[in-house]
């Protein structure tokens, strides 16, 4: 599961019930809080949903990687991206995390508003996360067609593609620039929000809505 979470500057007990009823093995969350107590806070919403912080959060420019404690994690690192003058500093939260036999890199970024430094900081990523299988997700301030979007979906899967849904805004959906990236050869299944959460708490957790995908095959 992927979420713009927007500092939780709106209603925090939506943001925990969502987190609660779609019960993620592995979150990647954008905007986490980066300021006053920030990792206290991004802590408790972690305890809160059932889950614990696995990398990330204000040392990454808040975005972070939350996991179950079914999952393992190794090499968690937060990472700074090259700095726009007179734009916000952007990161990236990464981890090799495993499910049973299974290992990959997780990457949760945030991309900027401005084109030139959205294609710079895909290839950054890219270099981050490695040539292994990863999953890359997060909020990417650009569509599908985007370049940065392009390059950072090269061997992987968009799960969000095939039901094209609005991810932004909550109020009125009409852009769709979040999404997971998964590897070319994994069996996902998409799930709507719109099936198992209300309405009501999607508006009032946040500007974005979530994106979440059930892993169903590894591949080969």
């Amino acid at each position: 599961m992927t979420w713009n979470i927007r500092s939780l500057r709106d209603d925090r007990s939506a943001v925990v019930r969502i987190l609660q009823t779609c019960a993620p093995d592995v979150l990647y969350v954008q905007e986490a809080p980066r300021f006053l107590r920030a990792q206290s806070k991004l802590a408790a919403l972690a305890r809160a949903a059932g889950l614990v912080v696995a990398s990330g959060g204000r040392p990454a420019a808040g975005v972070a990687l939350l996991t179950t404690l079914r999952v393992e994690v190794n090499a968690p690192s937060s990472h700074l991206l090259t700095k726009t003058p007179r734009l916000h500093q952007r990161g990236l939260a990464t981890a090799e995390l495993s499910l049973g036999d299974r290992r990959f890199v997780a990457g949760s970024l945030h991309l900027g508003l401005d084109a030139d430094e959205r294609q710079l900081h895909a290839s950054e990523i890219a270099r981050w996360v490695g040539a292994g299988p990863s999953v890359i997700a997060g909020d990417f301030n650009e569509g599908s067609n985007g370049p940065a979007w392009q390059a950072l979906a090269t061997g992987h899967q968009d799960v969000g593609a095939a039901a094209n849904l609005a991810t932004f805004s909550t109020t009125n959906p009409r852009r769709r620039i979040d999404t997971i990236l998964v590897p070319a050869d994994w069996q996902v299944t998409p799930v709507s929000p719109l099936e198992i959460l209300h309405e009501s708490d999607l508006r009032a957790a946040t500007d974005h809505r979530p994106v979440i995908a059930d892993v169903v095959g590894w591949g080969r």
